[in-house]
């Protein structure tokens, strides 16, 4: 604590103290109520302490910010672990990505690369990739067609890790597509 924060918390500490002690005076005849009412009350106050501690997480739970897609723009807004996450077509499979400006490529998870067609049993991982838990070698593979709204691009690089992964990574290479990729607030707005 700070040195100013100190005798705050010793005059609520008395405060209080004088509070919860002219209650008990008065209500000694109904201690058994009045021991009903003041714990209520207080899993109201902590009630009410956790909403606003919480409040972003429940925003985004309750009522979670949508991607706007249009023709030559996508806006998406930042989750509340601080990424940007799309859904995109991948050979005609939803697949979700992280868009990761520290990827140089497409990198796909081997469950996303089989959910969008990729044999992943024939792949040959001949690559390498460094990445925050060390190297992994990557197989790499040509995507038909990789699709976030309208916007559709054929004959997609990418790569699959061999490793395990979370998710798969929108990287570099896709972002280049795009003539102006910016944050704004707390949105990722890519324009074609």
């Amino acid at each position: 604590m700070e040195s100013f924060d100190f005798p705050r918390l010793v005059y609520l500490s008395i405060l209080g103290s004088v509070l919860v002690l002219w209650f008990v005076v008065q209500g000694r005849e109904s201690l058994g109520k009045l021991m009903q009412h003041a714990a209520a009350w207080g899993l109201i106050f902590l009630g009410v302490i956790a909403v606003v501690g919480l409040w972003q997480d429940i925003r985004q739970t309750v009522r979670p910010t949508q991607s706007v897609i249009s023709d030559s723009r996508i806006e998406l807004p930042r989750a509340p672990d601080g990424h940007y996450y799309v859904t995109a077509e991948l050979n005609g499979a939803p697949i979700r990505f992280v868009v990761d400006t520290g990827a140089s490529q497409i990198v796909l998870s081997r469950g996303d690369a089989r959910e969008a067609g990729i044999d992943t049993g024939s792949l040959i991982y001949t690559g390498r990739a460094r990445t925050a838990n060390g190297v992994v070698r990557t197989a790499p593979v040509q995507l038909d067609s990789l699709a976030i709204g309208p916007i559709t691009d054929r004959d997609v690089r990418a790569v699959v890790n061999e490793g395990e992964m979370a998710g798969s990574l929108l990287g570099m290479d896709y972002l280049r597509r795009f003539s102006s990729v910016e944050i704004a607030g707390d949105r990722l707005i890519l324009t074609r």
